[in-house]
């Protein structure tokens, strides 16, 4: 008995002018015949199968759409107008596991995926067993920090130079990505020098711990060459046991701003200042030589670069002043008039240079 054959009577007319709800149990019946079948389809059947169900699908509950695309991303003879069609959807528990692991899905669809669907699609992508440099390059560049830090340690992922530059530029913020970078074998002794210069001093120790030995020497021999480590601040302020506190948020995933906006309110100095460092990519001494000038600026630029709410901001203003000092309500709504002013590509060009200082 031929495939056709098999199909619902009407198939046709249910297709084109179908309510619904017919249209729903008439792509239910066929996804399960086709499933049932699919071992021993000729390319031609699955053609065909393909044809009729990226015209039904849509109109099925997002379970079943779900449980098909589970079962399809498994398949390397899966229908592939439907694989893309599902890979597509906006739904993530839909397109996910075909974001994944589907063989199916051509290049230039999980590109164009990446480029328009959001952060859940592009973590998805990220842990495929292979990314391409055009993949890559689009991810490091729209990707959160989740999506970022999957990807920079998938082995299977391939970076262009731009996409190492962003990729170590993003590193200059995150201790976690810097460790995850650094431990990628495809990355140049340049890369990694950049990656080394852009970060905190305790987190380069750390990195010197987890890599291979092979690449303890290499570390080992530039980190000599990077000078200011570890970084004399003028006041004396001894910054290395907040550093090691924040690595240890760091590597707990709990370095944000909830952390640092405690840390002011606590007037812990040390903290608040090496935790801006390792989120804006600023020196501690640079960092700390600014906190403690004539004028509050320099935390409204850091934090509006960083992303941070108002309510961090004063608390880092208040923490400036010192426990024993208020600012008057004029001084402080002054400064946040400024901070809603504040542009970021401003505020970003600012905290660039003061990188390199």
């Amino acid at each position: 008995m031929s495939v056709t054959s098999l199909l619902i009577p009407g198939l046709d007319d249910i297709v084109r002018d179908g309510d619904p709800k017919r249209r729903a149990e008439a792509a239910r019946r066929i996804t399960e015949l086709f499933l049932l079948k699919l071992a021993g389809l000729r390319s031609d059947h699955v053609d065909l199968f393909d044809g009729i169900l990226t015209g039904l699908i849509p109109h099925t509950e997002i379970a079943l759409r779900a449980d098909l695309a589970e079962r399809l991303s498994v398949l390397g003879n899966a229908p592939r107008a439907l694989v893309g069609q599902l890979a597509g959807d906006d739904d993530i528990t839909i397109a996910g596991p075909l974001l994944r692991r589907s063989a199916v899905i051509d290049e230039g669809a999980l590109i164009e995926i990446a480029r328009s669907k959001g952060q859940g699609h592009l973590l998805a992508i990220s842990e495929r067993p292979k990314l391409s440099v055009d993949l890559t390059d689009v991810i490091v560049r729209r990707g959160d920090r989740d999506v970022v830090r999957r990807a920079a340690g998938n082995a299977g992922a391939l970076f262009s130079e731009d996409g190492y530059s962003t990729l170590i530029k993003r590193a200059g913020r995150d201790g976690v990505l810097t460790l995850t970078v650094g431990r990628r074998d495809d990355l140049s002794d340049l890369q990694l020098k950049e990656l080394l210069e852009g970060s905190i001093h305790i987190i380069r120790r750390r990195l010197l711990e987890v890599v291979k030995p092979d690449r303890q020497a290499v570390i080992k021999q530039l980190m000599s060459g990077i000078t200011g480590v570890p970084e004399p601040v003028e006041n004396g302020r001894d910054f290395e046991p907040a550093q090691r506190a924040i690595l240890a948020l760091h590597r707990a995933g709990q370095l944000d701003e909830a952390a640092l906006f405690g840390f002011a309110k606590s007037h812990k100095y040390e903290e608040a200042v090496a935790a801006l460092c390792a989120m804006s990519g600023v020196k501690i001494a640079t960092l700390d030589r600014l906190i403690g000038g004539d004028r509050y600026d320099p935390i409204l630029i850091v934090g509006k670069t960083i992303g941070l709410e108002w309510a961090t901001v004063r608390a880092l203003i208040l923490l400036r002043l010192g426990p024993s000092r208020a600012p008057s309500l004029t001084d402080i709504e002054s400064a946040r008039l400024n901070f809603v002013k504040l542009m970021p590509s401003t505020a970003e060009r600012v905290v660039t240079f003061w990188q390199t200082a």
